[in-house]
């Protein structure tokens, strides 16, 4: 009975450490065989536990990771934004990482208005292993963003991290932090790419709640790789609630580069759909680095992908990178 029970509790051991590591994806510097991204919140949804279609189908808090799950690359949230996750992709605790750089920047108005939102930049490092965790979160506002008629918020559906090409394989891993509640206001990582270019995802419709959980016609959530290098890709214009999606093939694709990470999610102040994620989850990439990152114009770049009544758009802001962006 005891070696039963001792085998048991290794066996336990075992699959705690297995779920702590899943957490965390590697990401290849050739990306994912046919695709430059793969699936993080998405992977392993079922109709019981929806995938929340890039954000275009309300999830509930029953529905977000937490503590048990084994959801690929969520990990257990710090206490706050501020601190490092628990356990680092080996299933351990962080260790001799110092905290070398830390700001939050305003998203300028492509209007030249007021700002329409921040990004929480910071970055850890440890010199004796050199490696280095860079962590990103957006906040938006309930500030107009276009000088159209009306009021248009800007919705970022990607952020785009770059400096890595000579980084090879990197590390990445979303968590919501302790202090940010509920956690219903903050979108999880519904996909990373090695990549450039972020791609459109639009639900069928995003009248009912049947249409919302359904994929528009030719829309993919893992884009081939094949050939188009921009920096969205997708329809240019918006939709209504009552018309279908539909693309073609041509515009689901981004090939690979190695110099970007790319983190899509849904961070609005106010859904076109109806839903409200004001908040990014926190986003990390952890790589190789032989010195501190250095602030750069261009490290950071949100993406508007025009997931529903909205165009496509990009905007580019200084950030903290390893490499050239």
């Amino acid at each position: 009975m005891q070696n039963i029970t001792l085998k048991l509790a290794v066996i336990g051991a075992l699959f705690i450490s297995a779920q702590a590591q899943a957490g965390w994806l590697t990401v290849p510097a050739a990306g994912f065989g046919s695709s430059a991204y793969a699936n993080c919140y998405n992977a392993g949804r079922t109709a019981a536990a929806p995938k929340g279609n890039f954000g275009s189908y309300p999830i509930n808090a029953a529905q977000y990771p937490s503590t048990g799950t084994s959801d690929t690359c969520w990990t257990t949230a710090p206490s706050t934004e501020t601190s490092l996750p628990p356990l680092d992709k080996s299933g351990v605790a962080f260790t001799g990482f110092t905290v070398s750089g830390s700001v939050t920047r305003s998203i300028p108005n492509p209007t030249g208005g007021a700002s329409i939102g921040s990004v929480f930049d910071k970055f850890w490092r440890n010199p004796t292993t050199n490696v280095c965790v860079i962590a990103t979160r957006v906040r938006m506002l309930n500030v107009d963003s276009d000088a159209a008629t009306g009021t248009q918020l800007f919705e970022v559906n990607d952020v785009v991290r770059s400096g890595f090409s000579g980084s090879g394989s990197v590390s990445i891993a979303y968590a919501f932090p302790s202090n940010l509640t509920p956690i219903t206001v903050m979108s999880p990582v519904y996909r990373v790419g090695r990549t450039f270019t972020s791609v459109q995802h639009r639900a069928l419709k995003y009248d009912t709640l049947a249409n919302k959980a359904l994929n528009g016609t030719n829309y993919l959530d893992l884009p081939t790789a094949n050939s188009v290098t921009t920096a969205t890709s997708g329809e240019p214009t918006g939709i209504s609630s009552t018309t279908t999606a539909s693309t073609t093939s041509a515009t689901q694709d981004a090939v690979v580069n190695s110099n970007h990470v790319d983190f899509t999610m849904d961070a609005v102040f106010t859904d076109d759909d109806g839903s409200t994620s004001a908040y990014s989850a926190v986003a990390y990439v952890e790589a190789p680095c032989s010195a501190d990152p250095t602030e750069q114009a261009g490290a950071i770049r949100l993406r508007q992908t025009g997931q529903e009544n909205a165009t496509l758009k990009a905007i580019d802001i200084t950030g903290y990178a390893i490499g050239t962006p």
